[in-house]
């Protein structure tokens, strides 16, 4: 006869008796309950046990002893052949044997060690890693800054109120739930302290512009509390990583970069709320001239359909202590909307919506340019003559100062753009032989006319 049940994540066969199999009840205990079926083969069709009485007083014994484990020991008799039905319940603290720690993964077995163990620990205690007290650090320590820009989003974003705001920082941060006892947990390190690195490595964003896979042109690294790096990673890439291409709306200057800005600052956000802390690693942005890549070491559920893994990214945050301090200042929304503003930002400029990438480790999304940006990409050629990169345009970017000023010299026009008097002249002359520009009066007193 067969039993009804599969072997599964929570169910396991084994034809007879070994000592070796409490390491799966300790599995079992660690992850979700289980049951192991003694005398029952790999198909479920029950075999049978010759020493089943002996058993019946072992195997609790045994359970007990080696891992202080109640567990409910059943002996079942079907067509004369005994087999024993063991339920596990999921223990709520850390169980081991003999020193080890097991899990279930699927239908296999695994010990833990290292950072997986770690993870088992705060799983079976229903603790996440970021609700973990840090000792012999206080509140004066955390960085003001990280305080004052905290409460001008809130109040800014209206997610708390005036006498919410008004408080000491030590009333402010146990508002927010980030103490236990006399300590600040890791998620208020991560936020406000001015070196989380200290006690969390791995808590930075590290930018490169790469010219190629290979190549890179320059980089930097954002350091300090989390919510400060992500203003400064947002003004680093689109101030000194994306050139703006620039359009006039009448006498109205527009600036278009080819990924929008609010898509991409979403992004960021969900990067730093969802990253794994207890890896080394920091999140990485890899920029390119017309797509950006975004990593950062995370893991989503192996069951979510390919098509939501996206929107399960944005929506579960791994850090909820974290994702709450970013809820609570406004700058991220409830965890289920991320992905429809990132869709409904990318619909507004043209963009394509960014695709998640699993292959790599971790979780990557890459982004690429807007149907706008390529479209003003081809207008600036056209009005170049195609001969230069109207991101990278110093001939473009002395008009563009033109424009600003009209009286300049050429030594300040040369000051302004890093080169020397007779390279600004040369621009100058191009500028005028295509048409931009003329010059009215003499050099000293004179201004410069822009033509179109």
């Amino acid at each position: 006869m067969k039993l009804a049940v599969h072997e599964n994540q929570n169910v396991e066969f084994k034809k007879s008796w070994r000592d070796e199999y409490l390491k799966w009840i300790c599995a079992f205990a660690n992850t979700a309950g289980g049951i192991l079926y003694v005398g029952v083969d790999d198909d479920g069709a029950i075999c049978g046990l010759s020493d089943s009485h002996k058993l019946t007083e072992d195997i609790p014994n045994k359970i007990k002893n080696t891992m202080g484990l109640v567990c409910n020991v059943q002996l079942l008799s079907e067509d004369d052949k005994e087999y024993f039905k063991i339920e596990v319940e999921k223990y709520p603290f850390p169980v081991s044997y003999h020193g080890k720690y097991y899990k279930r993964s699927g239908t296999t077995l695994q010990e833990l060690t290292g950072v997986e163990l770690d993870k088992m620990i705060l799983f079976v205690q229903g603790r996440t890693w970021d609700s973990v007290p840090v000792p012999n650090i206080a509140v004066g320590e955390l960085e003001n800054d990280a305080f004052r820009l905290f409460r001008k989003k809130a109040s800014d974003s209206g997610r708390l109120d005036k006498e919410s705001l008004e408080v000491t920082n030590e009333t402010l941060v146990k508002n927010l739930h980030l103490t236990e006892g006399d300590y600040l947990n890791r998620a208020a390190i991560l936020a406000f302290h001015p070196d989380p690195e200290n006690w969390i490595t791995g808590a930075y964003i590290k930018i490169a512009y790469f010219e190629n896979e290979a190549d890179i042109l320059y980089q930097d690294e954002v350091h300090g509390p989390l919510l400060l790096q992500v203003e400064k990673t947002m003004e680093l890439v689109y101030s000194k990583y994306m050139k703006a291409l620039i359009s006039y709306d009448d006498i109205y200057r527009k600036e278009t970069f080819f990924f929008p800005r609010a898509a991409f600052r979403e992004l960021l956000l969900n990067a730093v709320v969802h990253k794994d802390y207890l890896s080394t690693t920091p999140v990485q942005i890899r920029i390119y001239k017309d797509k950006i890549r975004l990593w950062n070491d995370g893991a989503l559920p192996k069951e979510v359909p390919v098509e939501s893994l996206f929107k399960e990214h944005i929506s579960k945050p791994r850090n909820p202590n974290l994702a709450n301090i970013f809820f609570k200042c406004g700058m991220i929304e409830s965890w289920g909307r991320g992905f429809e503003k990132i869709a409904a930002y990318c619909k507004e400029e043209n963009a394509k919506i960014p695709e998640i990438d699993l292959s790599l480790g971790g979780i990557t999304v890459r982004c690429f340019a807007s149907e706008k940006h390529q479209k003003l990409m081809n207008e600036y050629k056209e009005d170049f003559n195609g001969e230069n990169d109207p991101v990278n345009d110093p001939v473009k970017s002395v008009l563009e100062i033109l424009k600003q000023r009209k009286n300049l010299t050429y030594s300040e026009i040369a000051k302004q753009v890093g080169k020397s008097e007779s390279t600004v002249k040369r621009y100058i002359s191009k500028l005028k032989k295509d048409g931009f520009i003329e010059r009215e009066g003499s050099d000293k007193s004179g201004y410069w006319i822009i033509l179109k």
